[in-house]
């Protein structure tokens, strides 16, 4: 049976917590965790070293506490979502009634972007609706860009509050509705300048070619510029396939990271989550959007007056204000 605030809720018990200050957080989230122990549930704990810190010093060596590296499980949201799913399904099949799990999810007052973050927060009230977990995202208000916390507020149904109350969130949306409505990502600073590469309608094979020319006099590994160049390909593909034309193919470098944007005048994929979860459709641009977001520093999805554009960034991104 599950305990606490989540008793008798089937799925996924999504919640937010806002805090000011070091106490404010201990406040919030010490409980949730000592609670999950007291209630012999598998207890997560992903939180940045700053936060970890205060609850290993407040909590003591407690057993049931798992404490999960944040940057590790955070380093991008598919692979966050495939992680979290198998434990979770390794812990349901052992028979845990109820899984807890607080988590600092990246946002640009950490230094990263957020747009893909936003998505995230947004696809796993569904993809985790299928184990018994009960998660809280605290967010340090300190830190946190008003932009974030608005999107925050619009993808958890649940707030908890400073004095310990669980609130039905009046201004959630469900995700479909949250995923084809919110803000346009913001372009890297390379986009203010003219492309060093423009294609119309290109065959995959000569983005492949035209990319990997475009790497050589970059930073990027070998093994980040294998991975655009297939993002590239991936993208690309999409357009003519799925797309409507003409299918536009923009580059821009410098020598520590290369954007590439490709859009299509269609209005995108029907499903908003694409790129998120895994799928075997391979007639679709899932699976290759799916590898994308694994391997690429940051991948964005928008429709605007132009059409539908896919942006991958290798290397460090560098976004516009």
């Amino acid at each position: 049976m599950r305990s606490g605030a989540a008793r008798g809720h089937q799925g996924y018990f999504h919640e937010t917590a806002c805090y000011g200050s070091d106490d404010e957080f201990l406040s919030l989230v010490a409980p949730f965790v000592l609670d999950g122990v007291a209630a012999g549930e598998p207890t997560l704990v992903a939180c940045g070293d700053t936060n970890e810190n205060l609850l290993r010093e407040a909590l003591g060596p407690a057993d049931g506490i798992t404490y999960v590296p944040a940057d590790d499980q955070y380093a991008r949201p598919t692979s966050a979502i495939k992680r979290y799913r198998e434990v979770f399904a390794n812990l349901t099949a052992s028979g845990a009634p109820q899984i807890r799990v607080v988590g600092d999810v990246p946002h640009p007052g950490v230094g990263v972007p957020w747009d893909w973050w936003a998505r995230y927060e947004a696809v796993v009230n569904h993809a985790f609706d299928d184990f018994p977990l009960w998660g809280l995202c605290p967010y340090d208000i300190r830190t946190t860009p008003a932009a974030v916390l608005a999107d925050v507020a619009r993808t958890h149904p649940r707030i908890k509050t400073a004095n310990g109350h669980h609130l039905v969130n009046t201004r959630f949306q469900e995700p479909s509705g949250f995923l084809t409505t919110r803000s346009r990502p913001l372009p890297d600073v390379l986009e203010s300048r003219s492309p060093s590469l423009e294609l119309v309608n290109p065959e995959p094979a000569d983005v492949r070619r035209e990319v990997r020319e475009a790497v050589t006099d970059t930073m990027l590994s070998e093994d980040e510029a294998e991975d655009l160049v297939f993002a590239a390909s991936e993208a690309v593909t999409n357009g003519l396939s799925h797309g409507r034309p003409p299918v536009r193919f923009r580059l821009w470098a410098d020598r520590r990271h290369v954007v590439l944007t490709v859009t299509d005048q269609g209005p995108g994929p029907a499903d908003p989550s694409v790129g998120l979860l895994p799928t075997t459709r391979t007639a679709t641009a899932g699976l290759g959007l799916w590898l994308t977001y694994q391997t690429c520093s940051y991948v964005t999805l928008a429709r605007d007056d132009e059409g539908f554009t896919v942006r991958v960034v290798a290397g460090p991104p560098l976004l516009a204000d």
